[in-house]
C-alpha cells in the first residue's frame, strides 16, 4: 500500500502523490517513512526531503522551518519554505 504525501510550503503545494518511501532529516535524527510507519511529528530540521515514488522515481526538495506528521498512511511535510531540487 502507497504513502499519500502532501508537501505544502507558507504559500504553495509543492507535491502531492504516492510513495513508497518518504526521507527527511529532523531535529533529532534522519527518519524514513513506510506504509505502516507507527504516527509520528517530528519538527524539520532544514535539508533536503527525499521522496520515492511508487514507479522509483525520485524527488528531492528543499525544505526549510517546518514539521512532518503521519498518521495512517498519510504523510503531510509543512515548509515555511520549499522547492523542488530535482
Amino acid at each position: 500500500m502507497p504513502l499519500k504525501v502532501s508537501l505544502v510550503s507558507a504559500d504553495a503545494e509543492i507535491w502531492t502523490g504516492e510513495a513508497s518511501i518518504v526521507v527527511a532529516k529532523t531535529v533529532i535524527g534522519e527518519i524514513g517513512l513506510m506504509a505502516g510507519h507507527e504516527p509520528v511529528l517530528g519538527i524539520l530540521a532544514g535539508g533536503e526531503v527525499r521522496i520515492t515514488e511508487t514507479s522509483g522515481s525520485k524527488i528531492i526538495v528543499n525544505a526549510q522551518d517546518g514539521f512532518l506528521s503521519m498518521e495512517g498512511d498519510d504523510v503531510t511535510i509543512v515548509a515555511g519554505n520549499a522547492a523542488i531540487i530535482s
